[in-house]
């Protein structure tokens, strides 16, 4: 049983074609964007606001996280199974629909209630919501990108995807806060009007037809397309490292939201807003080198550029966001100029977190005619992430503190490194594999 083949992108003088992006899927990333920017205002709100309002520890806090992250691996990694069996639209529309119910139960009763298990059952559920319909338009770009310019349009996916968690999210929570004055709880709901126009724009907007269908030739076997990807994780070493370098290239992303306003405000003495401002800094200077990386790997090699790019960069430029501004700031340098270098730290880890982006394309290399088997290896990476950046810091904050984290990371990116040595001859054009030719047209599935 094979996937449907992939279509070659249209030529044509768009904005959207000139810039590397499929042209029939244009709408989706515009969707996408404002529907993570919604997914997003709450990721360095949430802890303070839980402890604020609702009595929450830092723990308590990075429990419920991980809650929430174990939902997202789990439907992260099935969204790309489901896209192969229902299509992708089919699942971004399950993925918002799932966001939007239980996040209206969350404020509307949970939260007033101030019932936690409540809390905890609703956000749990909402954790299914974001990767579905996330990771299923990601299935949706591979399956019509061709080969020679896929790392480039995983590039643009990250794009719209950080632009709103937590870049542009974390911005228009400040925003929110600082400028209009509304609360944390009143925050929240901007979210939700946020997330349902994203996904207005994407289910509406795109109208390319291979999406919309099955990606397998054979959709009724459902067992064999669901256990496509668990049988490619358990029986190739190279599916699982995939999986684990994607969860490492996020770690930090979750892991910071949760201890970082604390290191801020009570290590360092700064206000809760220059942390919001580090984060925009971060993922906003990570959006266009994302595409660039992509690029990049097309050109020199997936597997190369992403060992330096990402993992050895990542490596030396997290350490650096978190000791910088403790040595100025112990060294008696002014609060004002100790952040804006603690913002050139961070700007260099957002280039630095881009380095990941042909660790997209290497997945489906993996399993070329199961496009959504072979991402849900990646998929799972992203949502493990999720879960495993509040898991370290509820078992390791207490244990070795804000140092004992960051050291972590740094060890792990190192490890990351490693792995990526697995993938040599992968890649077309590279290490004797040959060059794919673009396909004219979509045949029938067969």
């Amino acid at each position: 049983m094979s996937a449907r083949p992939l279509a070659a992108e249209p030529t044509g003088s768009s904005w959207a074609h000139r810039l590397g992006i499929p042209t029939p899927l244009a709408w989706g990333f515009i969707g996408l964007t404002i529907f993570m920017i919604g997914d997003g205002v709450e990721t360095n709100i949430l802890e303070p606001f839980l402890s604020t309002d609702h009595g929450f520890s830092v723990s308590l806090a990075g429990t419920l996280v991980t809650v929430y992250g174990v939902a997202v691996a789990i439907a992260a990694f099935f969204a790309a199974a489901l896209s192969d069996l229902w299509g992708p639209r089919k699942v971004m529309a399950l993925g918002a629909a799932i966001w939007i119910i239980f996040e209206i139960v969350l404020l509307a009763i949970a939260l007033p209630s101030d019932s936690r298990a409540l809390i905890f059952l609703s956000y749990g559920i909402r954790g299914f919501g974001y990767p579905l319909f996330a990771y299923a338009f990601l299935v949706w770009i591979t399956a019509v990108s061709p080969a020679d310019r896929l790392a480039t349009s995983v590039g643009w996916f990250y794009v719209a995807f950080s632009a709103g968690l937590p870049t542009l999210g974390a911005l228009t929570a400040t925003v929110s806060m600082n400028l209009i004055g509304l609360g944390f709880y009143s925050t929240l709901w901007v979210s939700l009007a946020l997330v349902i126009i994203g996904a207005a724009c994407a289910l509406v907007g795109v109208r390319e037809r291979i999406g919309r269908a099955p990606l397998v030739s054979d959709a009724s076997d459902v067992t064999a397309t669901l256990g496509a990807g668990l049988r490619l994780f358990l029986t190739d070493r190279r599916a699982r490292f995939v999986t684990y370098i994607r969860t490492i290239n996020s770690i930090p992303t979750y892991a910071m939201a949760i201890f970082f306003p604390s290191y801020f405000t009570d290590d360092l003495g700064w206000p809760l807003a220059w942390f919001l401002i580090l984060t925009s800094v971060i993922y906003a200077v990570n959006l266009p080198f994302n595409p660039l990386n992509g690029q990049l790997g097309d050109r020199f090699g997936w597997r190369r550029s992403m060992f330096w790019a990402g993992s050895m960069f990542c490596a030396v430029t997290v350490a650096l966001v978190y000791a910088l501004p403790l040595i100025l700031t112990k060294a008696g340098v002014a609060d004002g100029i100790a952040f804006a270098i603690t913002l050139v730290a961070g700007a260099l880890f957002g280039i630095a977190l881009a380095g990941f982006v042909p660790l997209s394309p290497i997945a489906v290399a993996l399993l070329p005619d199961r496009p959504g088997a072979a991402m849900s290896t990646y998929n799972l990476g992203v949502g493990a992430a999720v879960a495993a950046g509040p898991a370290l810091v509820a078992l390791l904050h207490p244990l070795v503190g804000a140092t004992g984290l960051v050291v972590t990371f740094v060890i792990l990116y190192l490890l990351s490194g490693l792995m990526t040595l697995a993938f040599k001859g992968l890649q077309p054009g590279f290490d004797g594999v040959p060059v794919q030719e673009p396909l004219t047209s979509a045949p029938s599935p067969h």
